[in-house]
């Protein structure tokens, strides 16, 4: 029976993800230092209306409260032992929310990076990774989720280890890198080579792409270089809302609804098929980013300086390929989805 994800892919030109997980989480009371996964548990009510502002924005896919619900990330609040339980109840809540909307829509168990370092460069082997990955996707099977979905990783060793955990586990799966030094992830890969990695892996993703980075502009610069890499394969695009402000003790995205709507356009014209936000995006921007991919033509792939032109600049003038154009602007980045 095919899965979800791919009855959509198969059916749709495009599909709107969600947004932020992190910024949304802390409008509803999540402290600084706390682990969001255990909302899951504590506030059940909150992790809901989490899902339901996606869906009710018009999100055809929305990812479950777990990122870093792996036993390496819990072990720093003590929790290591309710891996399985934090990943079943999270993907429990998003079935619950998604059987209801009305309307097919995907339930992705987001499964963020373990936090630790790849040996030989750390101390975390490979077939660490494996375990720790496969104990969340169990998880995250066992509540209900349609496909698994890896997200903000940097390291083509931790990114394989996921497709393994994902082949054990006998789910579908989506991953997404984060690109924001220059052009490539901080272990050094650029949207090339994500792409040359991905070919090789036995057990195939259903989509791929960038989340997070620098800001929106940037991730755009990746896409298109995933679609010149590998055009035959649905990329998944989830930029940022902007760029980070520090303002009043609390960090604020500068990203409009309409900066984001422009930004999905664009996003669909480079060659995305499943777009949606990351760190900053609330259900406003998801809205409006839902009624201009309705309503607006899709036109060319765009030029570096039509995007620069619609959303902002660039935060540095190399892809990480060695094509070294484009206008810049210094900018800083976050490496947890938000």
């Amino acid at each position: 029976m095919t899965d979800a994800l791919s009855r959509l892919l198969d059916s749709r030109d495009w599909l709107l993800a969600d947004g932020a997980t992190g910024t949304n989480l802390f409008n509803m009371g999540l402290s600084s230092g706390d682990a969001p996964e255990m909302f899951n548990l504590e506030h059940p009510d909150r992790i809901k209306a989490l899902y339901e502002g996606a869906v009710l924005a018009g999100s055809d896919l929305f990812l479950t409260n777990s990122f870093g619900a792996n036993a390496s990330r819990l072990k720093l609040h003590g929790a290591e032992g309710r891996v399985r339980e934090l990943n079943r109840v999270a993907a429990e809540l998003g079935r619950e929310v998604a059987d209801r909307a009305g309307r097919p829509v995907v339930v992705a168990g987001s499964v963020g990076p373990t936090g630790e370092i790849m040996a030989p460069m750390g101390s975390l082997t490979y077939d660490r990774a494996v375990e720790i990955f496969h104990e969340q996707a169990e998880g995250l099977k066992e509540g209900g989720a349609d496909v698994l979905w890896v997200e903000t990783i940097s390291s083509a060793d931790e990114f394989r280890a996921a497709a393994e955990a994902f082949s054990r586990a006998g789910m579908p799966w989506c991953g997404t890198m984060s690109f924001d030094t220059a052009g490539r992830t901080m272990m050094g890969l650029t949207s090339a080579d994500m792409a040359k990695m991905i070919a090789k892996l036995p057990y195939q993703p259903l989509a791929f792409g960038a989340n997070c980075g620098v800001g929106a502009s940037d991730l755009l610069r990746t896409l298109l270089g995933s679609a010149a890499a590998a055009p035959e394969r649905p990329l998944i695009a989830k930029g940022n809302a902007g760029i980070p402000k520090y303002h009043d003790g609390h960090i604020h995205y500068d990203g409009t609804p309409d900066l984001m709507a422009e930004y999905a356009i664009l996003a669909r014209n480079a060659g995305a098929k499943i777009i949606g936000g990351c760190c900053g995006t609330t259900p406003e921007h998801l809205k409006y980013m839902r009624e201009a991919l309705e309503t607006t033509p899709r036109g060319p792939r765009p030029s570096l300086e039509l995007i620069v032109d619609k959303i902002g600049p660039l935060s540095s003038t190399s892809d990480g390929t060695g094509d070294d154009t484009g206008p810049t602007r210094e900018r800083s980045g976050r490496r947890r989805r938000g």
